[in-house]
């Protein structure tokens, strides 16, 4: 009998209620790790009422992993502290740089491809693993623009860090199908590089258009062409845990549960093939 996929979802402000108690026919949730590396109040009550009920798994968007600033010391120990109180199944960032001269630039900025740049970031993601205890998953980005003094594919990036830092990727189909669109590659290509053994969780979400470009909002439904690159990723990976991120114009939490469904009946045809 195949392995059925664990779904989940991330956790949003407009169903924490529901989640504290339990309530969601969900296997998982992912939280931003951001909104509960806080002293006390709401946030933690939420938190310990989830992380009894469900296995949750940590995504941050500020470990600035390709930056040229020194890791931020005090946001390790309050990731390290969140993680301690939750144990979660993961813990995952961006392959991307977000800071600069102790500025935080809220985007998640692409790197150049290149041998140098593969150095840098995986000497960083060793430390910052060696700080947590564990391997931690890293995501491809979406990007609109590209380096021209970039060496090598994204697809072959991302495979090189995961390699020289020796950690897990999250793979974000939504983000391939965005930039395959904007720089003109093939999906399918993308998957059949990327290491299969290192891909412990996906993300599947949703995207605008603006003119020429696609734009990794995660305010729409998940598209069919992404539905599409995930009966494709499942076949390649297995049952990788996924989930659907969803962060502006939340829909009634019944959408968000059908579009779990949609991913369940993929994953029980294309594993039972």
């Amino acid at each position: 009998m195949s392995q059925a996929v664990a779904l989940g979802l991330g956790l949003r402000p407009a169903f924490y209620a529901d989640a504290a108690q339990g309530r969601l026919a969900v296997d998982w949730f992912e939280l931003i790790s951001e909104n509960f590396m806080v002293d006390g109040g709401n946030p933690l009550r939420v938190l310990d009422a989830v992380a009894e009920r469900y296995p949750v798994a940590l995504h941050g968007v500020s470990l600035n992993l390709g930056g040229s600033d020194a890791l931020d010391a005090d946001y390790l120990d309050r990731l390290d502290q969140l993680a301690r109180r939750v144990a979660p199944m993961h813990i995952s960032d961006h392959l991307c740089w977000t800071r600069h001269g102790g500025h935080h630039l809220h985007d998640l900025l692409p790197l150049p491809y290149t041998d140098e740049v593969v150095r840098h970031v995986a000497q960083r993601i060793r430390k910052v693993q060696d700080r947590l205890g564990q391997r931690i998953l890293i995501e491809n980005v979406s990007s609109y623009a590209e380096f021209a003094h970039s060496t090598m594919r994204e697809w072959e990036f991302l495979a090189a860090v995961s390699e020289a830092a020796d950690c897990h990727i999250l793979l974000d189909l939504n983000n391939i199908l965005v930039s395959a669109h904007n720089h003109g590659f093939d999906p399918l290509h993308y998957l059949a590089a990327v290491p299969a053994q290192r891909v412990r969780q996906i993300h599947l979400a949703g995207h605008s258009i603006s003119g020429p470009l696609r734009i990794d909002t995660h305010d729409h439904p998940v598209s069919d062409p992404v539905w599409n690159l995930y009966a494709s990723a499942l076949r390649r990976f297995g049952p990788v845990p996924s989930m659907i991120e969803r962060d502006e114009r939340i829909p009634p939490l019944e959408e968000l549960l059908a579009e779990l469904d949609q991913a369940r009946r993929i994953g029980a045809q294309e594993l039972a093939a």
